[in-house]
């Protein structure tokens, strides 16, 4: 009886969680949000400089006023479609949790929208498409206006293994 109590609590602090203001911005005409406390800032696009042998989704390293930060392609690591990059794409600069503490990277976006306050009771867990599909990258369904905006956990978006990588990568070339 104590244990379910206690998953009961843990679920009611989970969606409460959950709850504050988002950055959204497109992909592929399919809405997405990011807690705003993880974003560092937002940036046009600039020269990116590829670095050899990572995934294809990583498109290198910026100079960011004098600071080397990782870049990836959400696009191409949610295993969308390249598109070219337009005057409306941006990259956007979150802070992260690595090994080593946390890790600046800008991932690149179709376009960025607005910044909403989403209430938990907009708020749904995202549904179950089967076993074999990994969405723990996802936080939750925001239902608004009639649509659905997908919550990133952008922590889970990179897994660990592929933190460590661009962290040693972008460290060697600073």
């Amino acid at each position: 009886m104590e244990k379910l109590a206690q998953k009961m609590d843990k679920a009611v602090k989970a969606m409460g969680e959950r709850e504050g203001k988002y950055l959204t911005f497109t992909l592929a005409d399919e809405e997405y949000g990011i807690g705003i406390l993880k974003i560092k800032e937002i940036i046009g696009m600039m020269p990116v400089t590829s670095v050899p042998q990572t995934p294809d989704f990583v498109k290198g390293v910026i100079n960011l006023r004098g600071k080397v930060i990782p870049v990836m392609d959400l696009r191409l690591r949610f295993g969308m479609d390249a598109i070219d990059y337009t005057d409306r794409t941006c990259i956007i600069v979150v802070e992260i949790a690595g090994e080593t503490g946390s890790v600046m990277i800008g991932i690149v976006v179709d376009t960025v929208s607005e910044v909403l306050n989403i209430k938990t009771e907009e708020i749904e867990d995202s549904p179950a498409f089967g076993t074999k599909l990994d969405t723990d990258y996802i936080l939750g369904m925001a239902k608004m206006d009639g649509g659905v905006k997908i919550l990133l956990d952008i922590d889970r978006v990179l897994r660990s293994e592929e933190i460590t990588l661009l962290e040693r990568r972008t460290s060697k070339s600073s």
